[in-house]
């Protein structure tokens, strides 16, 4: 079989090859490989030029959407600022449009200071520093060459890296497992420091250099070791991110790992040494040396020709590239024959299970005990979405193009399509009529099937929802054959006194059970009820009412049973005065976001047919919904004023796009169950909650800040409250892109959505509210804090 390499997206770039500690466990000065005194201390302009060429020719060969770039070393802050930022500048410049950067720097922190920390803002440089424990457990390890601790160095190091105007580089910590040291306090040092991220990374070993085991530890004692942060972790409800943690809870759903050291997915990395030199994973010098060699460099080969080199290939085969002890494991997919530098054996090369396997096999078989057995694995690869990379990159900032969002339409009725067909296939009536009619009249079947709450309908009665039934496949039918003017008899149900036909409205007969309608292509006749097509209809048939604006025609549906989809009752059919109250209310509403919020606007124009009228909130609260099964609607109860309801329009139509987003991709793990503060919320949320509400408050941030801009100069309570209103709706939103960057669960595409959500929002930093705004937002963050912190137990 031909091997078709995996392209890389991860580049390990050295900028400096020697450090300033002298860690007795480091792989790339302790272990075999001595590559790294014939190098040259620094990368040169040259070096630093041909990486950043070579990554954005390999990102626009492969259209990659993302890449990764970790400067690396030795220490890489001994190259200085001034190479750090020509590193940043350069691979910046080289990445082809539409292919974003997400760049690293990992660092022992013992030189990191205010300097290095504004340099890394300006280039939006994350930061990652090793850290073994508290003092004792570090200093065992991690000491300069003349014996001294680092850990003074390394705590003031994260210390400023904690501080608010640096936090958002915070990338975690990174630990090396001793198993004398104590599991507990280890993480407990660790947690204490607020990490993002914590990995905790098992010390390079082979079978002819076997890891540490104490005497009379057991068999296992790396599993014991990891199993006792495990339980302290699970305890206090995941408090943070741990990768390799979270990779063996989601390769036991079947899903993929986080990290090369667990896990069947195909190594995607590359290390490029500060000569020049192309090599494969710097763990692999802890094998033999030259073992991460490859032969090839920057200045004479692609990195698609480094991507055919045997090692690479053999690391990028799966299943098929591990022993016959490994591939015969019950926890292979979890396993993944452990880190492939782990498995070396004179005489026996890579073929061999990990070094570790023995306790591999324990930490993962005791954790799949404690979470329960593995779900099905979902079905590998599948069909495209419906998004393109730029759409998707355009509803990743959280705005919309009319383009995009009828994209995600046409995307959506095919859904309903499917559903349609699992939930009424077969033999009625109904089905047939309505399978004809999608070969003569494939327009008018669209149009019906496009209706929000036709899906609503449809997953109703999939799930067994009471109240649900069949009935509703003679009503969708009814009213698409009625659009062709196709003649029919139909039996529809009588819910309520009332015929319904999705989109057009419903006919009250009165009475329970069934009714027989008649359809022609001049109008219909149920229950001695004749209505026209031409003629009012009298005041048993209420039709669906449109409002009819520039660029926008919108349904206030009043009428479709269905509608009740959304968390709030909807309201009883309107009677003229408020209908006219909606339709001038909306009319300003449009206005107003066309001028105020065209990035939204367009979207809503394209893709929000209904607003479902609400009952009006408890004590005249604002209240309005979407529903993630009712794509294109949003229930709304109106509000006092016109501004508030374009407010809520573009709010609730974040939900639809992002809702529809995660009908075809997965922007984080869906098997990550912990619960994360949402700054709006006292109660924990879910991550789809946090992803979801802070997509929809990046539209409540941009509406308070164009009002700001409106009110600039002037005072007053109005202007007051939207200065309050952005300063609070920006922090909140800030503080959760963050939360959910840091959560370890985000895919590729996920953090696509992150990066594109942080930049919106930033974009409102510094707009100026005034320190009583300021405050104000800070003790509503502060309150909203304490009431979380209340009802999670904190």
């Amino acid at each position: 079989m031909t091997h078709h390499p995996v392209p890389f997206s991860q580049f390990v770039l050295k900028v400096h090859s020697r450090c300033d500690l002298a860690c007795d466990h480091c792989y790339v000065y302790e272990h075999a490989d001595t590559s790294w005194r014939g190098r040259p201390r620094s990368a040169s302009e040259e070096v630093l030029a041909a990486a950043a060429a070579r990554i954005g020719e390999h990102a626009r060969t492969h259209r990659l959407p993302a890449v990764h770039v970790v400067l690396h070393g030795g220490e890489p802050l001994l190259a200085g600022p001034a190479r750090l930022r020509r590193a940043g500048e350069l691979l910046r410049a080289a990445l082809p449009e539409g292919c974003a950067l997400d760049l690293r720097i990992h660092t022992n922190g013992v030189l990191l200071d205010r300097r290095f920390c504004e340099l890394f803002a300006e280039l939006d440089i994350r930061v990652g520093v090793s850290l073994d424990g508290d003092r004792a457990a570090n200093d065992r390890h991690r000491r300069f060459a003349d014996g001294r601790s680092s850990h003074g160095k390394v705590l003031a190091a994260v210390a400023l890296l904690r501080q608010p105007e640096f936090r958002h580089l915070y990338a975690g910590l990174l630990c090396t497992v001793d198993v004398e040291n104590d599991p507990v306090a280890v993480y407990d040092a660790l947690l204490a420091l607020e990490p993002p991220r914590i990995d905790f990374l098992l010390p390079h070993a082979t079978w002819d250099n076997p890891p540490a085991r104490p005497p009379g530890a057991g068999p296992t004692p790396y599993a014991e070791w990891l199993l006792a942060v495990h339980d302290r972790w699970t305890a206090q409800g995941r408090p943070v991110p741990i990768r390799s943690f979270d990779s063996i809870h989601r390769t036991l759903r079947g899903r993929s790992s986080l990290t090369e050291a667990l896990g069947l997915d195909p190594a995607d990395l590359v290390v490029i040494e500060t000569d020049g030199s192309l090599e494969q994973a710097d763990s692999l010098k802890t094998a033999y040396d030259g073992a991460a060699a490859t032969g090839f460099d920057l200045f004479t080969h692609t990195l698609d020709e480094v991507a055919r080199h045997p090692g690479m290939v053999e690391r990028q085969s799966g299943l098929a590239g591990l022993s016959a002890d490994c591939r015969a494991c019950p926890v292979v997919r979890s396993c993944g024959g452990g880190l492939y530098a782990h498995r070396y054996r004179t005489g026996g090369a890579f073929d061999n299970p990990s070094v570790f396997c023995g306790d591999l096999m324990k930490l993962i078989t005791t954790i799949r005990d404690r979470v329960g057995g593995p779900a099905a694995v979902p079905p590998q690869g599948g069909p495209r979405g419906p998004l393109t990379d730029a759409q998707l990159d355009d509803l990743a900032t959280g705005y919309g193009s009319a383009a995009t969002v009828a994209a995600l339409g046409r995307a959506q009725l095919d859904v309903s399509r499917r559903l349609l067909a699992a939930a009424g296939a077969g033999g009625s009536a109904a089905w047939d009529l309505l399978a004809e009619l999608d070969g003569r009249a494939p327009a008018a079947v669209d149009a019906v099937l496009a209706h929000p709450y036709v899906r609503a309908w449809a997953v109703r009665l999939l799930a067994g929802e009471p109240g649900a039934d069949t009935g509703g496949l003679a009503e969708i039918a009814a009213a698409a054959a009625l659009r062709a003017g196709h003649p029919f008899t139909l039996d529809l149900p009588v819910r309520g006194g009332a015929l319904h036909l999705p989109t057009l409205g419903r006919l009250k007969v009165g009475g329970t059970g069934e009714t027989r309608l008649t359809g022609t292509a001049e109008g219909f006749s149920a229950g001695g009820h004749r209505i026209g097509w031409d003629q009012p209809g009298g005041p048993s048939w209420q039709p669906v009412r449109r409002v009819a604006l520039p660029g926008w025609t919108v349904a206030l549906e009043d009428t479709d049973p269905q509608r009740d989809s959304h968390r709030w009752a909807p309201a009883p059919r309107l009677a003229e005065p408020e209908l006219l109250a909606w339709s001038g209310a909306l009319r300003e509403a449009w206005e107003l976001l066309g001028r105020d919020l065209p990035g939204y606007a367009a979207g809503i124009g394209a893709g929000l047919a209904v607003v479902t009228p609400l009952a009006p909130g408890p004590d005249g609260r604002d209240v309005s919904a979407a529903a993630r099964q009712a794509p294109g609607a949003v229930g709304i109860a109106r509000p006092a004023t016109a501004p508030i309801l374009a407010l809520l329009l573009a709010h609730e139509f974040q939900h639809v796009k992002l809702g529809a987003v995660l009908d075809f991709h997965d922007l984080f793990d869906p098997a990550d169950d912990r619960l994360f503060h949402a700054p709006w919320r006292p109660d924990p949320r879910p991550l789809e909650g946090l992803f979801q509400g802070t997509y929809a408050h990046l539209a409540v941030t941009e509406f308070w800040g164009t009002r700001v801009r409106a009110y600039d100069g002037l005072r007053g309570a109005a202007a007051e409250t939207a200065r309050v209103q952005l300063a609070t709706w920006r922090g909140h939103t800030v503080r959760a892109v963050e939360t959910l960057a840091g959560s370890g669960s985000l895919t590729a595409l996920g953090e696509r959505f992150a990066n594109g959500m942080r930049d919106s929002a930033a974009r409102w930093l510094d707009e100026p509210v005034g320190a009583g705004a300021q405050e104000a937002a800070r003790a509503a963050a502060a309150e909203n804090l304490a009431a979380f912190r209340t009802t999670a137990g904190h």
